[in-house]
């Protein structure tokens, strides 16, 4: 949009109405994606995404989140304001229609909005739908307008309540328990990522952030946009640059605005985050496969016409290793796969994306030579490892085809050859394994006893991988391969258990395990198949009467429900139970309780790998010391 002048089109017949809202009840995943902690805070994006979507319009520079004692959470914002008054199409007031029509909005009028970022209209109106209570103000023409709502219905018509020198939209919800049963509380660093982030793809923006609950506020503004977005990611992740600053450029194709940065580091792993009118693509699209294809060509051209590669050509891999990115893109209609917006679909996309990045990184290529240099020679090494790691499968293969492609000899396989019913139990120590193996169901559940700690990958070159013992026979159990050649749909089993003790080791142990999964073979955690064993603490028992017990609460509680002469065992490790009380307590699939390890945050999670797993102490001294207050219990 162009200007101020351009105030007048949005207005209330600049709305247009889609209706429906009932159906947003009784199917909201179709609009949220879940009703779990991932859908919750989806309703907070959704909203603050509208004053976002102001400020890309260029009618808003602030958006204020609050975190309210009683659960409740606002969102204000200085934009134009939701428009009221008649809509003479449809009959109803503007504010209502939008907060109570499922597609109203001012996104499908192209004079309204040049881009946006909010669900194609449905935003706001799914969380008044999802929400015990809502109340909306809206503050332009001098005036302040209010609505409330339960349920989604109008509690009355929208009212003038007062006079106003500014314009806005403020707006307050209850996310309804009915409909949110695993939780209603908002995580504080779930929603301080997620801003930060905005902040930084929108560096005409400043959002405040304040958490009552727990009197905690910050201010997220970035002049440096992309580009300090980057750094960000690589300091706060201890990643070391090998060049500084990033490499960053903006440019436009066919009415594409697309912004980039991107900076190398001595890792081995890649992070390219996409986003799309501010909203994050975790799963990528066009522009990332445009992304990559121009940095792959570019690379190879400049290392060819420099005398840098002579005979070798870089592979995709090759030439991202290292690389820390973001992708920005403002275009207007975009076109996503899913409603939930999680890969953009839009075939001027990628044509744009590439066009921008072949000329402007060639372009910084002749004016940075020695960084041009430094970026080819990563890719040169990366390549060497590949081969290397490719010659020593080759190598193990023609040595004994036979060991390689047999299930390891600590594998206790199961029955079972359907992969959707199968179990796979990795297991710490010996002992525990003997136990599991005997108390274990053996048509379905598999046992694969670890020795010791595997390998830290996030320190190890991805060629070394296979020379760890307990690497390979993880892989070969697994099926599906590891690394890039990692393939989802040839695993062996769809649920894989990681159980450890219940202390300091067996944490740690848990931890190499999923730091491998995630970065080696992220598809298992991705699709849902990795889960934590939570074996219990405690044993109570009196007489023949026993109660197992999961946390300290519990035992006090069967403590107290045995009565006097109860006598209470800590397990110090799984190796003390007995095949019968692993089985029941831990692997039985009508009793036990166990964990999914689901991934709410993919840019979060990938730091805080690099963090915890990394080769820099202090950025984990800092965190350690940030969380210890999270720890209750801890078995040393």
């Amino acid at each position: 949009m162009d200007g101020k002048e351009d105030q007048k089109l949005y207005d209330a017949d600049s709305i247009e109405a889609l209706k429906g809202l009932e159906a947003v009840r009784k199917r909201p995943g179709m609009y949220i994606g879940s009703t779990d902690s991932r859908g919750l805070h989806h309703l907070v994006y959704e909203v603050v995404d509208n004053g976002i979507d102001e400020a890309m319009a260029g009618f808003a520079t602030n958006v204020s989140v609050t975190l309210n004692e009683d659960g409740s959470v606002t969102v204000v914002d200085d934009g134009r304001g939701i428009p009221t008054g008649m809509n003479h199409k449809e009959g109803k007031d503007a504010l209502e229609m939008c907060l109570t029509d499922l597609h109203a909005g001012g996104k499908f009028n192209q004079n309204s909005y040049k881009v946006s970022g909010g669900l194609h209209g449905v935003g706001v109106s799914v969380v008044n739908g999802l929400s015990k209570w809502l109340v909306a103000f809206s503050e332009r023409e001098g005036k302040k307008f209010r609505q409330s709502y339960k349920i989604g219905i109008p509690d009355g018509p929208v009212e003038a309540v007062g006079q106003s020198g500014r314009t806005g939209t403020t707006i307050t919800f209850m996310p309804d328990d009915e409909i949110f049963t695993e939780t209603t509380a908002f995580d504080y660093e779930i929603l301080e990522n997620r801003f930060r982030n905005q902040a930084f793809l929108n560096r005409e923006v400043t959002i405040h952030f304040e958490d009552k609950r727990i009197g905690k506020s910050e201010t997220f503004h970035y002049d440096g946009g992309v580009s300090e977005f980057v750094k960000y990611l690589n300091t706060a992740s201890a990643k070391k640059a090998i060049h500084d600053p990033p490499i960053a450029f903006v440019g436009e194709k066919n009415g594409i605005i697309v912004d980039v940065a991107m900076q190398y580091t001595d890792g081995y792993n890649e992070e390219i985050d996409t986003f799309v009118n501010t909203i994050f693509t975790p799963e990528g699209g066009t522009h990332l496969t445009g992304f990559r294809a121009a940095l792959t060509k570019t690379v190879n051209d400049y290392g060819k016409e420099n005398g840098l590669l002579k005979e070798l050509t870089l592979e995709g891999s090759d030439v991202r290793e290292g690389l820390t990115a973001i992708v920005s893109l403002k275009m207007p209609d975009p076109q996503f796969e899913g409603q939930t917006k999680s890969k953009l679909g839009s075939s001027a996309a990628q044509g744009a994306v590439s066009s921008v990045m072949n000329e402007k990184l060639a372009e910084y290529f002749l004016e940075n030579p020695a960084v041009a240099a430094v970026i080819v020679k990563k890719g040169i090494l990366a390549l060497e490892s590949r081969e290397a790691a490719r010659k020593a499968r080759e190598i193990t293969r023609r040595k004994n085809v036979l060991e390689f492609t047999s299930l390891p000899g600590k594998l206790a396989d199961c029955s079972e050859r359907d992969p959707s019913k199968c179990e796979l139990y990795i297991v710490e120590g010996e002992s525990a394994g003997g136990s599991a193996k005997q108390g274990r169901n053996r048509a379905f559940q598999a046992i694969l006893p670890l020795r010791g700690k595997i390998l830290n990958v996030e320190k190890a070159r991805p060629d070394k991988l296979l020379d760890h013992e307990e690497i390979r026979n993880l892989m070969i159990a697994v099926g599906g391969g590891i690394g890039k050649e990692f393939d989802v749909s040839k695993i062996r089993y769809h649920s894989i258990v990681i159980m450890t003790d219940a202390d300091v080791d067996g944490a740690h142990i848990g931890t190499l395990l999923l730091t491998l999964f995630y970065r080696q073979m992220r598809p298992l955690v991705e699709n849902g198949h990795v889960y934590m064993a939570m074996p219990p603490l405690y044993r109570v028992a009196k007489g023949k009467k026993e109660v197992y017990a999961y946390n300290e609460e519990e035992m006090a509680k069967a403590v107290e429900d045995l009565g006097q002469g109860a006598n209470v065992s800590r397990y110090k490790g799984l190796g003390e139970m007995n095949p019968q009380q692993l089985w029941e307590t831990t692997m039985d699939p009508d009793k036990r309780i166990m964990k999914r390890v689901q991934i709410e945050d993919a840019m979060l999670a990938d730091r805080l790998f690099s963090i915890l797993m990394g080769d820099d102490v202090e950025p984990r001294r800092e965190f350690i010391i940030e969380h210890a207050h999270e720890v209750i219990n801890l078995d040393v």
